[in-house]
């Protein structure tokens, strides 16, 4: 039976294509990239469907550029679909995104960066479903963690419960046996986070969640006092958030991973970054080559920055658009802030899928980060007023 026969036998069914797309990551990343291309079809189609029906404001966009459901019949034809740029989130009516009643939405997510103005995605019953289930979904097929410890060295959600990107670790850290977030009020004690590793070795597998320049913070404390331990033979290092500083400086990534063998005895293929928004409903996940995978019910167009209707060709440096089906309360046709490439290079990996390699934030972006950025800036600040003796 092919895709689209499966497609329309669930649906005849009164079931959801999108809950069967999204548990079914093994299946899905095993098909040719062309029959992927046409589940994504079917998936974002029906998706336009819905909220050029339900949604006014977007109806409206779609009618400027004279787009209607009649105009997307295949794979080729979704970069017809109008975008909506992520910095509309951010206004104050974000509320008129909605698709779905504002008294049917059950969760608010929030992403600050450099601006302090923060970027409300709205998610309704639905839409959280949909979220929940595919990030799980991810987590287990790229890390197949059922146990462990996680020490989060970021906040918790009971500091900072809105913000997406500790959202996101907190639930990883529902795979692990025991975990433990180690920032507190802004303040982190890498003598704490080392503490806590101590405690646990020999009954746990020990794992180090976090933001790339918090795990750096106790990488640069760790070489600062020429200490070196030892974890786990299938410890994970796994970090989201970015990986340039509020100061403007990047991390290296390079020097990162060589930093964390030696430190922490961790080989750069259990060092996973993650990729995603708070406006979409993707996380987009390293494997143990360090190439980052797109679930395949997700498609990433890669646009001209110069002529947004145009995509360039893979391999090519262009400014991303997310169309995500899994978005049911506001359009999940997304235009970011961000530069990436697909990348078309071989691969020893197992999965098929479009594989992303971020570049960096778009010249004429509103801010150059998010929560990550925005979380070091505040606990920099802090720290200089309390001269903080923790090495940067």
């Amino acid at each position: 039976m092919g895709i689209e026969a499966i497609y329309n036998s669930i649906k005849e069914q009164g079931g959801d294509p999108v809950k069967w797309a999204i548990t079914d990551l093994g299946l899905l990343f095993s098909l040719p990239l062309e029959k992927q291309q046409q589940l994504k079809a079917l998936l974002i189609k029906d998706s336009f469907n819905y909220h050029y029906e339900h949604n006014n404001f977007y109806r409206q966009q779609c009618d400027e550029k004279g787009v209607t459901p009649d105009d997307i019949q295949d794979f080729d034809d979704l970069i017809k679909i109008p975008v909506i740029p992520v910095n509309a989130f951010k206004s104050a009516d974000s509320h008129k995104l909605l698709t779905k009643p504002l008294n049917a939405i059950e969760h608010e997510m929030r992403s600050t960066g450099t601006s302090g103005i923060p970027s409300v995605s709205r998610r309704c019953d639905e839409t959280m479903d949909n979220a929940v289930i595919g990030i799980y979904a991810m987590y287990r097929e790229m890390f197949a963690l059922s146990k462990g410890a996680g020490l989060c060295i970021c906040p918790s959600t009971e500091e900072i419960p809105e913000m997406g990107m500790i959202k996101a670790f907190n639930f990883l850290t529902g795979l692990l046996d025991t975990h433990r977030f180690v920032v507190k009020e802004e303040r982190f004690s890498p003598e704490e986070a080392i503490e806590q590793l101590a405690q646990w070795q020999g009954k746990f597998t020990r794992h180090l969640i976090g933001p790339p320049f918090l795990i750096h913070r106790l990488i640069s404390y760790l070489r600062a006092t020429d200490t070196r331990l030892k974890l786990d033979k299938d410890s994970m290092i796994i970090t989201l958030g970015g990986w340039k500083r509020f100061t403007g400086q990047m991390i290296s990534r390079t020097e990162f991973n060589a930093e964390i063998e030696t430190y922490l005895g961790i080989p750069a293929s259990n060092i996973r970054d993650m990729y995603g928004l708070v406006e979409a409903n993707v996380i987009v996940i390293e494997d143990e080559h360090n190439q980052k995978h797109v679930p395949p019910y997700i498609h990433f167009s890669v646009r001209d920055p110069k002529d947004l209707s145009k995509e360039v060709a893979d391999g090519e440096t262009g400014q991303l658009v997310i169309l995500d089906p899994l978005a049911r309360s506001t359009p999940g046709m997304l235009l970011t802030e961000d530069l990436i490439y697909l990348r078309k290079d071989d691969t020893a990996s197992t999965r098929n899928s479009q594989r992303m390699q971020y570049v960096m934030r778009a010249p004429n972006a509103k801010e150059f980060g998010c929560c990550a950025v925005n979380l070091e800036s505040k606990m920099a600040s802090d720290e200089a007023e309390q001269q903080c003796p923790v090495a940067q």
